[in-house]
């Protein structure tokens, strides 16, 4: 683990900083990628890269899977671009399915190279539970429901090479961002909150620990599966009480 790398995208707060720093905790080399430093020291290397630029984004991963053996991948970057159907533009839709869809296919398709080398690796892909359809979420939904299909695909094509791939789909995560779009106090939130069987939100460490798991060696028969981590969202549309 010492000579090999886990690169997670996004990584600079919410859920990829919290899957950065319980990797690093669990002994990972860990670098990070995001469209800006992090507010706090990071736990491994970190680089600046627009993942929704394809031509920066590829020039990276050339340059990166050249240097170092990167074995595990966690896609984490996300973009909402909410929009009702009839709203959408060709602008929204090209950033949210670049950033979601397109990163996360480059990712996999260079780093794969050190993990078919080594006979090794574990892909994650951070999905949502908003796949399972979402007002407004026309381009996000179907971007990250495009990443759990790919993410079956890549589980067939890489399992020859001992490599796993999985999607987790999280519900609502008690991020910065969600607190912005979601403050304490609000009717939306509490909304939210109403549809969550267990009576919370998730936290950033929920999913990390997920993660965690899915890259350790008891979980290495596990691939191509869609994780909902969700409290119980996913499982209605609210609670039958």
């Amino acid at each position: 683990m010492n000579d090999q790398f886990t690169l997670v995208t996004g990584a600079s707060k919410g859920i990829g900083r919290a899957c950065a720093e319980r990797l690093a905790g669990a002994g990972f080399n860990v670098i990070g990628l995001a469209r800006k430093q992090p507010s706090e020291e990071f736990p491994g290397e970190f680089y600046e890269v627009d993942v929704a630029d394809r031509e920066a984004l590829t020039a990276f991963l050339k340059w990166l899977t050249k240097e170092k053996p990167v074995v595990n991948l966690i896609n984490n970057v996300g973009l909402a671009g909410p929009e009702l159907l009839q709203d959408v533009t060709s602008e929204t839709l090209d950033r949210v399915i670049e950033t979601n869809l397109v990163s996360a296919i480059l990712c996999a398709k260079y780093c794969s190279g050190a993990m078919k080398k080594s006979r090794q690796g574990r892909i994650i892909n951070i999905s949502t539970e908003l796949i399972l359809g979402a007002p407004t979420r026309t381009a996000y939904g179907g971007a990250k429901a495009a990443l759990a299909s790919v993410s079956r695909t890549w589980a067939l094509e890489l399992a020859q090479f001992g490599i796993t791939v999985n999607t987790i789909a999280p519900g609502p995560v008690d991020t910065e961002f969600f607190l912005q779009n979601n403050p304490v106090g609000s009717d939306i939130r509490q909304q939210k909150l109403d549809r969550i069987p267990l009576g919370r939100f998730a936290t950033p460490a929920d999913i990390a620990n997920l993660a965690n798991f899915l890259m350790s060696p008891e979980a290495a028969y596990i691939t191509g599966q869609i994780f909902h981590i969700d409290g119980g969202s996913s499982i209605a549309s609210a609670p039958l009480f």
